[in-house]
């Protein structure tokens, strides 16, 4: 039997706690003595208590749930008013007086507590308005669960949601139709409801799933596409769809390297490429969080490879160049860097320029080939870098550096020619006429604004810590941290810089090294020609690197040092050439019927193309071209003889068609 208050908890009660029963034994204040079926006991704090899982009384009706106050100001007067004069029949079934009953009030003969049962209250109830008695009982005992909440008209509450009265299966379609939408191209309504009709159909089968109207469907849609962006931009709605369900956590660094992004994302300008084409440039760059330092950025024209990535941690761990026309007031000395101390250290840091050197503890990367690859991880493992993947589809992991993107556009691209803007909705007419600048001229340009506009240029998200309305730089942050957390960088060396680069084994001949058709031949080789390298697990070979986006030379490791080897035919180069540039200048010889094996017919037509790329593209040319190949020959009908006449027959000449153009074999020709 139920006990009369079950929110009050006596000694001799058994309870369950910890998956066994125990009997309450004393209360003393706010602590419990129980006492087990064996005899062994304990005392335990009863807030602990019943709060832990599991936790009830044994015999005990479970508390009555409080009126949801909140749900009941959201129901339309008529419902509240209904569920009100329920609850007025009810309690005076229950007690014999109505609600708000004054003191003293006698209650009506047929609900008198003492002369009458309870069934037979509920009966006259019944009775009195129109119902069964099934239906009193229910609401006593919802009334008795739930209060007035118990009471109200649960079709009300239905139609107060925002499906309405839509049938089950139909939301349901209607909720898969909308998530099928985030990945695709933006549609309308119709289309969607068109697709919801078919999906229902083939499901449950025509005419079984009640439709709405037209009207009251396109309410359903909206409804349930509220805040998905389902028939906006698609940018939004996949941003929208990748958002974690978790709360946002900010990412926080105390002290420079101690987490590093790094991501790549194509740059927002039109770059003039090798081959005299226009195509967009890709940006890699890495962000130390703690001091919003862009350690290094890399443009490159053909994706992101894995090198890249090795090269750019290698290339946040040498100092920064000063170059050739470049303020002194971007040195180093000249900023309030601590560059004296540095320079005890590193000698190279009295002809840096002023950003800092950050050595990474922890780089954070996305799950691209570019990050994942062998070379990259083995390069971190080699600096003892920690290597941490963001979860798939979570650009919040890595929000510093896709922020970082989001300002360069706004500080940097839209200041240089040929922008395209973040989307085709802000482009603007013939952007790549105006494309003026080549891969490694836009480099140049933002390795300075780097440091102009980027390293000196106060930061929303860095504050004073003395004068936290005050934003400082970037270089500023650095050095406080530097002051607060002692950090001192041990930066590259050059020969710690060529192991990062890529290696091939080849031999040392009397006419030097040849790589990819290519030779490499210095004074510094006599001692090593024909000679065994010492390396019996490559027989013999010897460890040569070399940059694949400067070919112009190759690194040799000898029992003494480095070699530094050029390539023979660079006096016919004015310009650095990378290696798909190299095999884009093969290709265009092999197609003027000239040995792409011999280096000095490709070197000039290397030199041609590289001076072709500084003067831009001939886009009338580039586009006669194009239709000419795409030009299929088509026959013009010939005259009909005249009857009388016999037809002559001439004969046929030989006729050179014009090629059809193949996508598929263009692509492979310039690859």
């Amino acid at each position: 039997m139920a006990r009369e208050n079950a929110s009050v908890l006596r000694p001799g009660d058994w309870v369950t706690y910890d998956d066994s029963d125990h009997q309450v034994v004393a209360l003393s204040g706010t602590s419990v003595r129980l006492r087990t079926q064996d005899g062994s006991e304990s005392v335990i704090l009863a807030s602990y208590l019943m709060a832990s899982p599991g936790f009830s009384v044994t015999g005990a009706e479970p508390l009555p749930a409080l009126e949801p106050f909140g749900l009941l100001q959201t129901l339309p007067e008529p419902a509240l008013a209904a569920a009100r004069e329920w609850e007025r029949h009810v309690v005076e079934v229950e007690t014999g007086l109505p609600p708000g009953a004054e003191p003293g009030t006698t209650p009506r003969p047929e609900y008198d507590p003492v002369a009458r049962s309870v069934v037979d209250r509920a009966t006259t109830k019944a009775t009195e308005l129109g119902v069964s008695l099934r239906t009193v009982q229910g609401k006593r005992s919802r009334y008795s669960q739930q209060g007035v909440w118990g009471l109200v008209d649960q079709r009300t509450v239905r139609m107060s949601e925002a499906t309405g009265r839509a049938d089950a299966r139909l939301v349901a379609a209607v909720r898969e139709a909308i998530d099928a939408e985030t990945r695709t191209s933006t549609g309308t309504r119709s289309r969607l409801i068109r697709r919801v009709i078919k999906m229902v159909e083939a499901t449950h089968g025509v005419g079984v799933v009640p439709l709405p109207s037209k009207n009251t469907f396109y309410r359903l849609v909206d409804s349930l596409s509220n805040g998905r962006h389902t028939f906006g931009s698609a940018v939004t709605r996949r941003q929208t769809a990748n958002r974690p369900q978790g709360p946002f956590t900010p990412t926080f660094a105390a002290r420079p390297g101690e987490q590093v992004q790094i991501d790549s994302t194509p740059l927002d300008v039109m770059v003039v490429l090798d081959s005299g084409l226009t195509a967009r440039a890709d940006l890699t760059i890495a962000v130390d969080v703690a001091t919003r330092t862009i350690c290094a950025a890399v443009l490159r024209p053909m994706g992101t490879k894995a090198v890249d990535a090795s090269l750019l941690l290698a290339r946040m761990l040498v100092p920064e160049p000063m170059r050739p026309g470049w303020s002194k007031s971007l040195r180093m000395a000249a900023s309030r860097m601590p560059h004296r101390r540095l320079l005890d250290v590193d000698t190279r840091m009295d002809q840096a320029a002023a950003k800092p050197v950050i050595v990474p503890d922890t780089v954070v990367i996305d799950g691209g080939k570019v990050f994942i690859s062998e070379t990259f991880i083995r390069a971190c493992n080699r600096l003892g870098v920690s290597v941490q993947r963001a979860r798939p589809r979570t650009p919040t992991d890595k929000a510093i550096v896709e922020a970082t993107f989001s300002a360069i556009n706004t500080l940097f691209c839209q200041h240089v020619a040929a922008y395209t803007g973040p989307n085709v909705s802000r482009r603007g007419e013939r952007v790549e006429a105006h494309a003026a600048w080549t891969i490694p001229e836009l480099q140049d340009l933002l390795d300075e604004w780097l440091l102009v506009g980027w390293q000196m240029r106060p930061h929303d998200s860095l504050r004073d810590p003395y004068r936290s309305q005050k934003p400082v730089s970037p270089n500023d942050k650095y050095t406080s941290l530097v002051a607060a957390s002692g950090y001192l960088p041990l930066v590259l060396r050059g020969e710690d810089y060529l192991e990062l680069l890529p290696v091939a084994w080849r031999v040392v001949n009397d006419y030097g090294i040849r790589i990819d058709h290519r030779t490499y031949d210095c004074a510094d080789l006599g001692p090593w020609r024909r000679q065994h390298s010492g390396i019996a697990a490559k027989r013999g070979l010897w460890e040569v690197h070399y940059d694949p986006y400067d070919l112009s030379q190759v690194f040799v490791r000898t029992q003494h040092g480095w070699i530094t080897v050029p390539w023979i035919q660079l006096p016919l180069i004015n310009a650095p050439f990378a290696d798909f540039t190299w095999q884009h200048a093969r290709c265009l010889a092999a197609e003027a019927g000239l040995d792409d094996t011999n280096e000095e017919a490709v070197a000039r037509l290397l030199d041609k193309l590289l001076s072709r790329a500084e003067h831009g593209p001939d886009k009338r040319t580039v586009r006669v071209l194009d239709r000419t190949r795409a030009a299929v020959v088509i026959p013009a009908p010939a005259d009909e003889p005249e009857p009388d006449t016999p037809p002559t027959i001439q004969p046929l000449a030989p006729v050179a068609p014009f090629g059809v153009f193949d996508a598929h074999v263009e692509a492979e020709r310039w690859l």
